[in-house]
């Protein structure tokens, strides 16, 4: 099982409001075919918070339906785990993200992987190249 990160999400279904750089149709190819996979039974693992980050991205960009609408869809997949976090591990994060100087929600996917013997994460976020044990997946 590997973990999923928002960038995944974010560059499989936000639409570009311009024209984008080849790079980044790239990423946001991988990024569908990534969920593609999960959709069709590829285990997963992803967080609350990570979920609740997705939809603030997704509901700043597009009609609330629409987003609404993904969401409801990534709940429904069945071999995508959702985990939970608490207030104890959120505070753990921070002081992770602290001293590893990486985002707090990046500290927290490590901190969960961790609980779960997770050791590889699909994402498009650098940070996750900073932290030992971690594999990080594009593709």
């Amino acid at each position: 099982m590997r973990f999923i990160d928002s960038s995944v999400f974010v560059y499989a279904y936000l639409r570009p409001m311009k024209k984008i750089p080849p790079a980044v149709m790239t990423m946001k190819g991988n990024a569908r075919k990534i969920i593609a996979r999960i959709s069709n039974g590829e285990p997963a693992a992803t967080s609350l918070i990570h979920m609740s980050e997705i939809a603030n991205i997704l509901e700043s960009r597009m009609p609330l339906i629409e987003s609404l609408e993904l969401l409801s869809g990534l709940f429904d997949m069945p071999s995508l785990l959702i985990l939970d976090s608490n207030k104890e591990l959120y505070e753990t994060a921070i002081e992770e993200s602290r001293s590893s100087n990486i985002g707090v929600n990046d500290a927290l996917a490590n901190l969960l992987m961790r609980d779960s013997n997770i050791n590889q994460v699909y994402s498009f976020d650098k940070d996750f190249d900073r932290i030992e044990g971690v594999t990080r997946i594009t593709e």
